[in-house]
């Protein structure tokens, strides 16, 4: 059961994303034009390549993918390009307009208005659920068991998103909720280790690769050494330390038997 404060949560992340898409539609951008890894800061761009490099590899093109937490499609383009059957799903309706517009040649893709607690499908609908960065917007149990659900026998989760276990990255969060920046539920459900480690319990097969321990001093590293030295800086720290609890972002595929 849910609290009012975590309805009043999602209400305001929902009318959040909602007046952003529609600021974009009435200045009549209906369409985006920059992608994936390439939509991030230079230095911040491994975790989401290897997310990209995941589904190329993964995806075969008589599958039927969902797409959680879609937004206006940066992330989408990925698995439209696959060639299989692609479900965009997302709450704000102004952001799948303009989604939709964006691949709007595309004859593989359909968008789905969706609350991520709630998915609107049967249950093993899906051979893939990729989400990028979306994992937060919903309580924790019930997204885990949506996702879950709607995945076949033999069936991938795959996502990129943030871990919040390190003290810098929960500080800086929860500054930007004080400024009105998120709301508190996003920093209820973020993803944590702890979290990672239930998930696996779902699944027979998962990889875990963790991303960005020093991403907190790369704006000041691609000052002094450039983006693509601080981003090889940052990959090499990350490789040799294995770090986890201390990453910035990870990317877990899970597979179910």
């Amino acid at each position: 059961m849910q609290t009012s404060k975590e309805v009043n949560d999602k209400i305001l992340e929902h009318d959040r994303f909602e007046k952003r898409a529609e600021k974009l539609l009435n200045q009549n951008l209906l369409e985006i034009s920059i992608f994936g890894a390439d939509s991030v800061p230079h230095y911040l761009r491994t975790p989401y390549d290897f997310y990209e490099k995941k589904l190329s590899q993964i995806i075969k093109t008589d599958w039927k993918l969902l797409e959680l937490g879609s937004g206006t499609g940066v992330h989408t383009q990925t698995l439209v390009k696959s060639g299989a059957n692609v479900i965009a799903s997302d709450i704000s309706k102004n952001s799948l307009k303009i989604l939709k517009n964006t691949f709007k040649n595309k004859s593989n893709l359909k968008t789905v208005q969706a609350d991520i607690e709630k998915l609107p499908f049967k249950d093993e609908s899906f051979d893939l659920v990729a989400c990028a960065g979306a994992l937060s917007y919903g309580n924790s149990f019930k997204v885990d068991k949506e996702i879950r659900r709607v995945l076949r026998p033999g069936g991938v989760f795959i996502c990129v998103d943030s871990l919040n276990d390190n003290l810098i990255y929960k500080t800086n969060r929860y500054f930007h909720y004080l400024k009105g920046g998120r709301s508190k539920i996003t920093l209820q459900n973020m993803p944590s280790y702890k979290r990672i480690e239930i998930i696996k319990k779902k699944y027979s097969t998962v990889e875990v690769k963790y991303f960005g321990s020093i991403s907190y001093i790369m704006p000041l590293f691609s000052l002094i050494f450039g983006y693509k030295k601080s981003k090889k800086i940052s990959d090499f720290i990350d490789r040799i330390f294995n770090i986890k609890k201390s990453a910035f972002k990870f990317v877990l595929i899970a597979k179910t038997q």
